[in-house]
């Protein structure tokens, strides 16, 4: 129950921080990435908040002997780069530029837009779901 607690607080946390910055909205996502127009630094602000806190959390983790919510630490074990990684990044950035929506805010905007972010949410769980069989095959 502590567990799923804490995942929702996270969650709804995290969500509430993507909309207040702005990353719900897939014109200003657009906007960043249109360096050669109407370019909005926005995104930009909201990424180095993020590698802020994330750098300092990598400071501290190290010297934790063991997790507050968990039973043991889940850290990456891979740093090697594979086609599949390579490949699912490429979809990812290129599915980002056309949709404006990434996976967290695209679930964040559920609660704003809800028909707009249901099409996106649909269709990112369809993509999954696609390569969840095709690595079935193989």
């Amino acid at each position: 129950m502590r567990i799923a607690l804490t995942s929702i607080v996270s969650g709804v946390l995290f969500g509430a921080g993507l909309a207040l910055g702005g990353m719900t909205d897939p014109a200003r996502v657009r906007g960043f990435l249109d360096i050669f127009g109407d370019w909005d630094p926005t995104l930009a602000f909201v990424m180095g908040g993020a590698v802020i806190v994330m750098a300092i959390a990598w400071r501290i983790v190290p010297r934790l002997a063991e997790p507050i919510f968990a039973e043991e630490f889940h850290l990456p074990t891979k740093s090697d780069l594979t086609p599949r990684l390579i490949g699912g990044a490429a979809l990812f950035g290129i599915g980002w530029g056309i949709a404006g929506l990434c996976p967290g805010p695209g679930i964040a905007a559920l609660v704003i837009e809800p028909a707009a972010a249901a099409i996106f949410v649909v269709a990112m769980l369809a993509g999954m779901a696609v390569v969840r069989l095709f690595e079935g095959a193989s």
